[in-house]
């Protein structure tokens, strides 16, 4: 709903930007600026979704043709690897947004950080659907040793 709503947002301010451009012909800078932090949102919380799916960046034509047992490894390790480059991601883009919180961006007089929260918040949703995951297999598994 997030980045749906910021699409429709974009959509919007492009409109404005047409409109002042070819009707007014006044074209209103601030345009280019917000739509690259709108485009940095999209991408990033598309991507943290994407996780949570398991529809983003998958190769799996390996642990599909691997036995269960070579399934399971894989699985885990692959979740456990995307948990801590989450985790990375989110420390070391929070550093980035306390350094440049200081600076503006240009024409629209907003923190330069605030392009990297994005980033920042992706990380944690990363680390957090990849600690879902690993939960998840091991409920799963759980039930499967003991049915019910």
């Amino acid at each position: 709903m997030l980045t749906g709503f910021a699409l429709v947002t974009m959509t919007v301010i492009f409109s404005w930007l047409v409109y002042g451009r070819y009707i007014l012909n006044a074209t209103p800078t601030w345009v280019e600026q917000a739509s690259l932090l709108l485009i940095v949102f999209i991408g990033f919380l598309g991507a943290a979704v994407g996780i949570h799916k398991k529809t983003h960046l998958g190769v799996t034509f390996f642990r599909d043709n691997a036995p269960a047992p070579i399934k399971i490894i894989l699985d885990l390790t692959n979740h456990f690897l995307i948990m801590i480059f989450g985790f990375v991601m989110m420390i070391y883009s929070y550093e980035l947004v306390l350094f440049k919180w200081g600076t503006q961006i240009p024409l629209i007089h907003l923190p330069e950080g605030l392009r990297a929260v994005p980033i920042m918040i992706c990380g944690g949703l990363i680390l957090l659907f990849s600690i879902g995951h690993i939960v998840n297999y091991k409920i799963t598994m759980t039930n499967n040793k003991n049915p019910k």
